[in-house]
C-alpha cells in the first residue's frame, strides 16, 4: 500500500527526447543517440516472460524490414536473464538491436511500469509517442503514428 501511494503521488516521468545513454547490444557493440541521428527510432522495453512482447517484437521486426534504414528498432530486455534474451533473439532472427536493460538505461527512458512499453522518437530524437502494455489496438495505433512521423520527416 505504501509503495502504491508513493507511486500515485509521484509525477510520471516521460522522456521528451531520446536520452543520452549508451546501449550495449548483445554482441558488445555500443549504440548512442548520435548513431541514430536522422532515423525514426522505436524502443521496445520487453521481458522474456511476457507473451505479448514476442508478438510485438515480431511486428517491430517486420516494420524494420518494411522501412529499412529510415527506422531503427531497439529492443531492451528488462527483468530477464541474458541467456533467455539471447535465445529469443536467435529464435526470432529479427534485424533489430537487442540489448539488456541496465537500471540506468531503463531509468533514462522514464517510468517503465509495464511490458511491453513502446516508445517512438522522431528523426530529430524528439519523443513522438508512448504505448504501454499490449491492447488489441497497439500495432494499428503505433503504425499509424509511425507513418505520421515518417511523413513529417520526409
Amino acid at each position: 500500500d505504501a509503495a502504491r501511494e508513493r507511486a500515485a503521488s509521484s509525477d510520471s516521468k516521460e522522456v521528451a527526447a531520446f536520452p543520452a545513454v549508451s546501449i550495449t547490444d548483445l554482441e558488445g557493440r555500443t549504440l548512442r543517440k548520435e548513431d541514430l541521428a536522422g532515423r525514426v527510432v522505436l524502443v521496445e522495453l520487453w521481458a522474456t516472460w511476457c507473451p505479448p512482447c514476442r508478438g510485438t517484437l515480431g511486428w517491430l521486426g517486420e516494420l524494420k524490414k518494411k522501412h529499412g534504414d529510415r527506422v531503427a528498432v531497439v529492443a531492451i530486455a528488462v527483468d530477464s536473464d541474458e541467456a533467455n534474451v539471447r535465445k529469443v533473439s536467435s529464435d526470432l532472427g529479427l534485424p533489430i538491436v537487442w540489448s539488456m536493460g541496465t537500471a540506468d538505461v531503463v531509468r533514462a527512458f522514464g517510468d517503465v511500469t509495464s511490458v511491453p512499453t513502446l516508445l517512438l522518437f522522431d528523426a530529430k530524437g524528439k519523443a513522438a509517442a508512448s504505448f504501454y502494455g499490449a491492447p488489441p489496438s497497439l500495432h494499428a495505433d503505433a503504425e499509424a503514428k509511425l507513418a505520421s512521423v515518417l511523413r513529417e520527416g520526409a
